[in-house]
């Protein structure tokens, strides 16, 4: 399964630490974060391959200067501070923190999906009466896919009806990326 780690928590630890330590790594890391987050704003909505093509040319050099920075910081602090600490947290995720760069249909930060999923949290405590933690991967996992129904504007009931039928009538294995909500036709009325 592929992660996708979110710049907001990487941001979130810096700005813990430089409102309660004033410290000007963490307010400097918190302005580069920052001027990725003014990027996605500019084409937050437009077609993935705009996203990529934006974020190639914008975002990419700010991350390549990044993590060398972040490296250097880190050799001129102490290893056991908070600051180092954090300095770790994304350079031992930057493989994963980077993949926005690889494809545009990957958000910066988890925080629509956390935010779609956050009226949920009623009927995930109904779903642990399942007593099985299959039963809660399988909550988990539909879950999952109405949220993404829902960011691409898409009827979740319509998108899992057809796609069922379409296993049920043999697509092929090979074929499944042309089954995901992304590639659905978008839905002419409004989601659930």
């Amino acid at each position: 399964m592929l992660t996708v780690p979110c710049w907001s928590h990487l941001r979130r630890r810096f700005a813990k630490l430089a409102r309660n330590t004033k410290s000007p790594i963490a307010e400097a890391a918190i302005r580069q974060i920052a001027a990725l987050y003014a990027i996605e704003a500019t084409v937050r909505g437009t077609a993935p391959q705009l996203r990529l093509a934006a974020r190639w040319e914008h975002s990419a050099p700010i991350i390549a200067a990044l993590k060398p920075w972040f490296e250097k910081q880190l050799s001129m602090i102490s290893s056991g501070s908070r600051l180092a600490e954090d300095i770790r947290y994304g350079l031992a995720h930057w493989e994963e923190l980077t993949r926005f760069l690889d494809d545009g249909r990957l958000e910066l930060d988890t925080n629509p999906v956390e935010n779609a999923i956050r009226p949920i949290c009623l009927t995930r405590k109904i779903a642990l009466f399942a007593d099985h933690e299959v039963g809660a991967e399988n909550w988990a996992l539909l879950s999952s896919l109405v949220a993404t129904c829902r960011l691409n504007d898409v009827n979740p009931v319509a998108y899992i009806a057809e796609t069922l039928d379409a296993i049920i009538n043999g697509h092929p294995q090979s074929g499944v990326e042309d089954l995901m909500p992304w590639r659905f036709r978008k839905s002419s009325t409004p989601n659930p």
